[in-house]
């Protein structure tokens, strides 16, 4: 390990080039309306929104299949009604996990390597066009690769540390321990890194006969306690430890609604090796150019084995808990009905391929040391340092190539988020200004609506969620299912969905205003009812209904 600090010089350019490469990714993205393409993104945002802006305000509208932090992280910015509309609000939570990643990236790599190929794993890394307009949106991809990276960091340096220095071990020790339940609560990626990554630390201290540890068993309540808290909010909330993972929105339960009877679900389903192949393919699609992909995976497994020959193995080691990424996700996609499509393999199409993009921090770092290897074995004693120099120019170079290219390709998860928007575009073309002509002849008129499936189609007809019941108002919706036209001035359905079924069961006071049609998607219905403004189900429900039309 290298010994030297990082100079506050050094800190400041990297932040600087970073923030300069996250703020052009962020204008890009807004000029480009690209902000909200992922379903998931408005999604994320719809749930933080409606901690406070509901009938009921509580966090259990935090939902129960996404883990909460997203969320929580988002509601001080969502509260800004503009910035939950246009999509600003998911900004800056990513963009600031993003700097803070790109942080962690170069000081991990500059625990070995110098200043020349630790900013190139760094380059490689923070130019990525994948990762950079994921920093433009609300998804977790990049709070977790912040995590992932900095978990990695403090437990290098609590390692080097743990014989010269135990009290600042135990002071990192805390600081790792807090990072495994931010992870706990932002991915269930997270859960797999805390199990191995604590299990791991606790093998260390038994070696060095200090399992006994009072700071190590004090932070192992702290850790075990985050996905315990999971399983009490999903059984006091919604009445089933479990729900998040049997519940109607699980993974497993949209697999079964979506699957076709006598087929396999997806590529890789119940079968690992498969699995493994189409996750680690989706990982060289995000990170370099097609035709690169093969080779970076080679020359990072390269730079990786190189790392672990020539440096102390004791600390290098932890690093291989950024490789944790593949393993979780080939039993993900083989046992946990999590399906990964890839435009280059059957059924040549885009869904979850963003999840490759956990694998850019260890393709990153193994790029860095491969690169070490170039300039600093392969190149004569004699010839140096010019020629050390010429290398490292030329691998820069190749860097700003693999981003060039990959931006002239498009960059894969932008493509993936644009089909997934262009799917649900008529519905938000046209829904939006049907419901807002009819709310101008009923101001502060009740919706009677499933919220979670588009939840643009609310945000772009201007009005606040409290205006809307749905999904997640549980007993005053399931009331209004009983008697839509007594409860909603208007009911929107698709067909198939609870409401479609509640307004096939009672008609009664309903009529037909329009019905809307898209390539692929269930068919909506509008409907009117014969009261004007929908009738409060309670009083605390009433009360918001009475205060709308002072809402923004």
């Amino acid at each position: 390990m290298t010994d030297r600090p990082i100079e506050r010089a050094e800190w400041a350019a990297v932040l600087a080039l970073c923030a300069a490469a996250s703020g052009t990714a962020i204008v890009w993205s807004w000029r480009h309306g690209a902000l909200l393409n992922y379903g998931d993104a408005v999604a994320h945002l719809h749930i933080a929104r409606r901690v406070f802006d509901s009938h009921q305000p509580r966090f259990s509208q935090l939902g129960s299949v996404w883990l909460p932090l997203p969320h929580i992280l988002l509601i001080p910015f969502v509260q800004i009604y503009s910035w939950w509309v246009n999509g600003l609000a998911g900004v800056v939570p990513s963009a600031l996990a993003y700097l803070a990643a790109c942080a962690g990236i170069y000081r991990v790599a500059r625990h070995w390597l110098p200043r020349t190929t630790g900013a190139l794993a760094l380059a490689f890394f923070a130019t990525n066009p994948n990762l950079l307009y994921l920093q433009t949106t609300a998804m977790t991809e990049p709070l977790f690769v912040c995590e992932m990276l900095w978990i990695a960091v403090l437990l290098v340096e609590w390692r080097a540390g743990l014989d010269e220095d135990p009290m600042r071990s135990n002071r990192l020790l805390w600081l790792i321990a807090l990072l495994l339940v931010a992870a706990v609560f932002t991915r269930y990626d997270g859960w797999f890194m805390a199990l191995i990554a604590w299990a791991a630390i606790g093998f260390t201290l038994a070696r060095h006969h200090q399992l006994l540890s009072r700071a190590f068993w004090l932070a192992s309540v702290l850790v075990i306690a985050a996905p315990v808290a999971w399983f009490i909010y999903n059984a006091a909330a919604f009445g089933d430890w479990l729900y998040f993972l049997r519940g109607p929105y699980s993974a497993k339960a949209i697999e079964m609604r979506t699957s076709v009877p006598g087929f396999p679900p997806h590529p890789g389903w119940h079968n690992p090796w498969v699995a493994l192949v189409f996750y680690i393919k989706a990982g060289e699609l995000d990170a370099a150019a097609a035709s690169w992909g093969n080779a970076l995976l080679v020359l990072s497994l390269l730079g990786a084995a190189w790392a672990l020959v020539t440096q102390r193995r004791h600390t290098i080691a932890w690093v291989l808990l950024l490789a944790l990424p593949i393993p979780f996700y080939a039993y993900s996609v083989a046992y946990g009905s999590v399906p990964i499509f890839l435009p280059v393999w059957w059924p040549y199409s885009w869904y979850n391929l963003r999840y490759g993009i956990e694998l850019l921090p260890a393709l990153a770092l193994g790029l860095g040391f491969v690169a070490e290897f170039a300039i600093s074995v392969c190149v004569p004693r004699e010839l140096k340092p010019r020629w050390s120099n010429v290398t490292a120019v030329v691998l820069f170079v190749l860097v700003a190539l693999n981003a060039y290219q990959m931006l002239r390709e498009r960059p894969l998860v932008y493509v993936e988020g644009t089909k997934n928007i262009d799917a649900h575009r008529p519905y938000e073309l046209e829904i939006p200004p049907a419901i807002r002509a009819l709310l101008a002849e009923r101001p502060g008129g009740v919706i009677l609506m499933i919220t979670s499936v588009d939840p643009q189609i609310m945000t772009l007809t201007g009005i606040p969620l409290r205006q809307t019941i749905n999904e997640s108002d549980l007993q005053i919706y399931r009331d209004a299912l009983e008697a839509p036209a007594a409860n909603a001035a208007l009911v929107l359905t698709f067909d198939g969905d609870e409401i479609d079924h509640a307004v096939h069961a009672h008609p009664e006071g309903l009529s037909v205003y329009r019905r809307f049609s898209a390539p692929g998607q269930p068919s909506a219905t509008l409907y009117v009812s014969g009261t004007p403004h929908g009738t409060s189900l309670n009083n605390r429900a009433g009360a918001v209904i009475a205060s709308l039309k002072e809402s923004p």
